[in-house]
């Protein structure tokens, strides 16, 4: 119904989609938050560096960790409107699938025979949709698969490569990360690209200033999968989810210094995960010798008012199709 909003003016509509959009990921994280799945977040506060462009790296355990996030991503102001996902292609047979493609996110097929391919259709996905639709930050999964399928793959390879043994992670793929630092990193003020040969078409976007570290940590290592999400039949689990921001000037250029970069970022995440499943809480930050956690919270008023008008939508569209059934037949 807005699609001629569009095209008289995109500005607006990508605002309103926006909105519509944070409502429909509230929906998704009512789900979890009704069947009492909640969120405590550990380390760095986001929200500082909600309204500048950072890339977000998440560990992927299963299909819960997109629904984890949609919950705790909730309250970092406007960010949860103006982010791109890159996710399997399987989330786009999902409910939220056709909203997701739309608002422009990315969906990525795994597996050798469609790497190559996947990452030049990613390069020109951000050059087309990431600044002309404003977005703010992308969240991704270097992993490239679910930690029970890559485990054994990833130990073999890190065995043979003498990299270190992990357990609750697996080792990360430079693909994905390393053509969003290259597109959407700004040039230096010299004019060499800070990231690589980085694209920028608008002048004035300060281009990709963090990343965002994210480990995501469920009691006693059991995800939840997004059906256990929908349907609530597991007791209620608390997931703990820990941020670590970097400077996206900190990040290397090149290929092999980024893939060591980015393997250490991983094997923090396994010492980071073996504290947790041993004491049930993170490690304070270097430095200090208590580490802070805070519960996220969403108001149920708020989540009953975006499931009313969830239905009220529905019914409208129910009476849309009825009157032109009946005009028709």
């Amino acid at each position: 119904m807005l699609q001629p909003l569009r095209m008289l003016d995109s500005k607006s509509f990508w605002y309103i989609e926006g909105v519509l959009f944070k409502w429909l990921l509230a929906m998704v994280a009512s789900w979890g938050w009704w069947a009492g799945y909640t969120v405590v977040e550990w380390g760095d506060d986001v929200k500082a560096v909600s309204e500048d462009e950072a890339m977000v790296l998440v560990n992927h355990q299963a299909t819960g960790d997109v629904c984890t996030l949609m919950m705790c991503l909730q309250d970092k102001g406007t960010v949860v409107r103006q982010m791109m996902w890159l996710m399997d292609h399987i989330f786009k047979y999902t409910n939220f699938g056709i909203v997701s493609l739309i608002h422009g996110d990315f969906f990525i097929r795994q597996g050798k025979a469609h790497r190559d391919q996947q990452l030049v259709l990613l390069k020109e996905h951000l050059e087309k949709y990431y600044r002309s639709r404003n977005r703010k930050w992308i969240v991704l999964f270097p992993e490239g698969g679910f930690l029970r399928k890559r485990r054994e793959t990833s130990q073999a390879f890190a065995k043979k490569n003498n990299l270190p043994f992990l357990k609750h992670v697996t080792l990360p793929r430079l693909g994905a990360t390393q053509v969003i630092l290259k597109t959407l990193v700004a040039p230096q003020e010299n004019g060499s690209p800070a990231g690589g040969d980085a694209v920028i078409k608008e002048s004035k976007s300060k281009g990709l200033q963090w990343v965002i570290d994210t480990t995501i940590a469920y009691p006693k290592g059991e995800p939840i999968d997004i059906q256990t999400w929908i349907l609530g039949y597991r007791q209620p689990t608390v997931t703990h989810v820990h941020y670590r921001i970097f400077p996206v000037k900190d990040v290397p250029a090149e290929p092999e210094a980024l893939t060591h970069w980015l393997y250490q970022r991983f094997i923090e995440k396994e010492d980071l995960l073996t504290h947790f499943y041993e004491t049930g809480a993170f490690p304070p930050p270097q430095g200090q010798t208590k580490a802070i956690s805070r519960e996220m919270t969403l108001s149920n008023l708020w989540l009953v008012g975006i499931q009313s008008l969830a239905f009220l939508s529905g019914g409208m569209w129910y009476c849309i199709f009825q009157y032109f059934y009946h005009c028709l037949f």
